[in-house]
């Protein structure tokens, strides 16, 4: 099959924020610090060190040393946390929900991209020191969006009931999925090695943080990850000042209502909220409120005034707990990060935030949109080359794909372009004969014009039609092809599990995704397994 270059941009799959954003169009220029490109990162490593706080490395440090604790931890993982106590170390980061067995495989290339770009900056930066950063979305509470994974067109559902931060949720009760999803696996070394990783995992650590911990650590300790659980009273102590602002004055509120003012015809991402912060308390995460000059914890019965609220965040400042928009900002505080990769939906949103990171006096990162990959077996690669098909042709939309193979194959062509040329050049002249008479005679043309020009329009679609019936056979195939490679017509990296491939390829799985991603490039990798 002939190399093709599908650019993010006419891929069909990023909205128009994105595509712009990639395009460096000056319209967005405001919404945005520097461009991801290797030069630029030493403007943003200036900034960073003259912005950020060193006396939070400390913190960091010690809690990244107690969540690890419990895991027997690669030298490098280990090397990496040490170096986040030097005024030269910085990090790039990634940031995922605690989806059951990792999720859909963009959790793999987000991390991936991450740990890509450390090594592309420490060859570039040599006196820095660069670390990646998987921040795990503990905190969340949307336990439907992360408790299942799909694996070879099944969905394997955790059912459980789930109310407060997904990160301290119970793993009990997973022993049961655990018999069943292992049956799908079948018995293949491969296979043997999944099972284990599971199991350990998830069978053997009491909440889900831990869990994700354990399962990250085991993909990807070789490369020197680190894992960092925000959820953490040592950590948001110096969040405090700018939850004290957010309680107070409301600015992110303000700030970003404003630059999504300054959206156009963008497709705003999340809407904040008068004010972007939770209340965290056992099994509860419920917004916080401001009326009638107190503060409520929406659903419940709690109630603070404005001292006890400021007197519990200074005691207990992990009861706070940010939203989407305060999120970053605090990520931005307690990390030296120079930039955040994610997709296409997660950039869009940070693109929301400048205005509000310069209200508080923050350096903004750099944000990069991660790798994308679709992954194909030989065997699809051989399919693809026996019916003509490019990867672009594979990534059109099915209607659009189906019409443009039935012409290809059709032996006479369905096109009648030239017929409605023709009948035009009829009616140029009906409508010169028209002008001699009078308006009646005009409008009988144009109404006879409309009318054959629809016949023939019809004719069309119909003749479409037949060819597609005549070729039946042929299109099948080309539509399970698109199937397998595209499942649910959405992309393979949003919908399949890394196991599914890891049965095929192993433990080379990553260090090939490793090897051939290059996370400043902007083009869907197409990778042959």
């Amino acid at each position: 099959m002939p190399t093709d270059c599908i650019s993010y941009q006419t891929s069909g799959y990023f909205s128009k924020l994105i595509q712009d954003y990639l395009d460096q169009k000056p319209e967005l220029n405001s919404f945005y610090n520097h461009f991801p490109t290797l030069e630029n990162f030493e403007k943003q490593i200036a900034e960073k060190q003259s912005n950020f706080d060193n006396a939070n490395r400390i913190p960091l440090v010690e809690t990244l040393k107690k969540q690890y604790q419990n895991i027997e931890i690669s030298d490098l993982t280990k090397q990496n946390i040490e170096l986040l106590a030097h005024q030269n170390t910085f990090t790039i980061t990634t940031g995922h929900q605690l989806n059951l067995f990792s999720g859909p495989l963009y959790f793999l290339y987000k991390i991936i991209s991450t740990i890509n770009l450390t090594k592309e900056l420490k060859s570039k930066y040599p006196t820095h020191n660069f670390v990646p950063i998987y921040w795990m979305a503990t905190e969340d509470h949307d336990f439907e969006e992360i408790n299942y994974f799909n694996f070879k067109g099944k969905k394997f559902r955790w059912n459980k009931e789930s109310t407060g931060p997904v990160g301290r949720l119970s793993t009990e009760g997973l022993a049961e999925f655990f018999e069943i999803y292992s049956l799908e696996l079948g018995s293949s070394t491969n296979a043997s090695v999944l099972k284990k990783l599971f199991e350990e995992a998830y069978l053997k650590h009491e909440n889900l943080a831990d869990a994700t911990r354990f399962l990250a650590d085991k993909l990807f300790a070789n490369y020197g990850l680190v894992i960092l659980d925000a959820d953490d009273a040592n950590l948001k102590h110096a969040f405090i000042p700018f939850v004290k602002e957010e309680l107070e004055q409301q600015t992110s509120f303000k700030t970003v209502e404003e630059t999504i003012s300054k959206f156009g015809d963008y497709t705003v991402q999340v809407n904040p909220r008068e004010i972007n912060l939770f209340y965290i308390e056992d099994d509860v995460r419920e917004r916080i409120i401001f009326e009638n000059d107190k503060y409520y914890v929406n659903n419940t019965k709690i109630s603070f005034s404005k001292e006890e609220i400021f007197k519990l965040l200074e005691s207990n400042p992990e009861k706070f707990s940010p939203n989407v928009i305060m999120r970053p900002l605090y990520q931005e505080i307690i990390l030296p990060n120079l930039c955040y990769i994610g997709g296409g939906g997660e950039i869009a949103y940070w693109l929301e935030l400048k205005s509000f990171f310069d209200a508080v006096n923050i350096a903004f990162p750099m944000l990069l949109v991660r790798n994308s990959v679709l992954l194909n077996t030989e065997k699809q690669a051989k399919k693809a080359d026996k019916l003509e098909l490019s990867w672009a042709d594979l990534f059109t939309k099915p209607a659009n794909l189906v019409n443009a193979i039935t012409h290809k194959l059709s032996a006479f062509p369905i096109d009648l372009t030239s017929q409605k040329e023709t009948l035009e050049k009829q009616f140029e002249y009906l409508y010169e004969l028209a002008q001699q008479t009078d308006k009646s005679f005009t409008g009988a043309v144009k109404a006879q014009e409309v009318k054959q020009k629809k016949g023939l329009e019809n004719l069309e679609k119909r003749l479409l039609k037949a060819q597609k019936r005549k070729l039946d056979n042929e299109l099948q195939r080309v539509i399970d092809l698109q199937c397998e490679l595209f499942p649910n017509q959405s992309l393979q990296e949003r919908q399949t599990n890394f196991s599914e491939f890891y049965l095929e390829k192993g433990e080379q799985l990553i260090p090939l995704l490793i090897q051939k991603l290059k996370p400043l490039e902007t083009n869907f990798n197409i990778i042959t397994i």
